[in-house]
């Protein structure tokens, strides 16, 4: 758990500066149109509006933490509104620092919220002016502060109508302060920091997930494919061995057996020939089966009883008979003979 705990607070401070990175750089491209809410002594707010047009009210009342005018939503949606509350809303206090600390003005003020004001920390909302060089080596600030609670009523009654963003300032007359805000919020729909944080985080797991699991089926698909690969270099390496094994000799090898077939399986090519050597001339084959060493002929002949001893005297040939009746046509120049005669495999052909 120790291990894991330094890596998330990591992780969430990249996300935080990342998403913070990225609203600023939305902010810079798309700028907001900026409304001003100005309050009034009845503690009503006069419109200020870049391009203001007629339907957008010019006065808006406030009461019971309630804007009241019509046409609010048009006019604060997508925009910064500005709340500039009147200083009496305010307790006001002038601060003079080392000159050294203009840098770190707002730090400074924070820590030491509970002793300028009634108010803690939490409670409060402050803001300082541009400090002014109050002598060589000093600066005096001007702080104004209140409520947290005071200035959320505000805020919330504009949040509703879906605003960029809402600041709450106060004009500060002492010391020519200028305006000073106190309170700022991001309302940008979802995209906030936070949010977009968290998003950012949600794809940093996405995309380690994913990568986990990448990596996972890619190393089973390694291992299965060389276990393949041995396995198909086993069977090579074992058909190596038998074909250097038969080609050592021996009767069994396959090359024996192949040597042996090609004694005991009759050619075709030396059957035609030998058959057209003992047949006569007035003798034509139609048809020729051979099956092993079984050798069938069908044709026409002027003589077929003089073929069975013609086919015996050859030494190809062995046992000839007629297999079918030996038939004659009209149409037919002869006998048709059917013959069949056991073939003796011989791989030169007699003279």
């Amino acid at each position: 758990m120790n291990l894991f705990q330094p890596i998330g607070a990591a992780l969430g401070a990249w996300t935080g500066s990342v998403a913070a990175a990225l609203i600023a750089g939305l902010d810079r491209i798309v700028s907001p149109r900026v409304v001003r809410l100005v309050e009034g002594d009845d503690g009503g707010f006069a419109v200020e509006a870049a391009g203001k047009a007629e339907n957008i009210p010019a006065r808006i009342g406030f009461s019971d933490g309630t804007l009241s005018a019509p046409n609010l939503a048009p006019l604060f949606r997508g925009s910064r509104v500005e709340i500039v509350l009147q200083p009496k809303r305010f307790l006001l206090r002038p601060l003079e620092l080392p000159a050294r600390a203009a840098d770190f003005l707002e730090g400074i003020v924070r820590a030491q919220i509970d002793r300028l004001t009634p108010w803690s920390a939490s409670e409060a909302v402050f803001g300082c002016s541009a400090p002014a060089a109050s002598g060589a080596e000093s600066i005096t600030t001007m702080i104004a502060a209140t409520t947290r609670k005071v200035a959320m009523s505000y805020v919330q009654a504009v949040s509703g109508f879906h605003p960029a963003s809402i600041a709450v300032c106060t004009d500060v007359s002492e010391r020519d302060a200028g305006r000073v805000k106190v309170f700022e919020q991001k309302a940008r729909g979802h995209l906030d920091a936070a949010h977009l944080s968290r998003a950012l985080l949600i794809g940093l797991g996405a995309v380690a997930a994913a990568a986990l699991v990448s990596v996972s089926v890619a190393a089973y698909v390694a291992d299965n494919l060389g276990a393949q690969e041995d396995e198909l270099a086993r069977q090579i390496s074992a058909r190596r061995a038998a074909i250097r094994a038969g080609a050592d000799g021996g009767d069994r090898s396959p090359v024996a057996a192949l040597e042996r077939r090609k004694y005991e399986t009759p050619a075709s090519v030396i059957v035609l020939e030998a058959l057209s050597q003992v047949l006569p001339d007035h003798t034509y084959v139609t048809e020729l089966h051979l099956a092993a060493n079984k050798l069938q002929i069908s044709g026409i002949t002027r003589d077929a009883p003089s073929l069975i001893p013609l086919i015996e005297q050859s030494p190809h040939f062995a046992r000839a008979t007629f297999y079918a009746p030996t038939t004659r046509a009209p149409s037919d120049p002869g006998e048709r003979f059917h013959i069949e005669a056991r073939v003796e495999p011989k791989n030169t052909v007699a003279p």
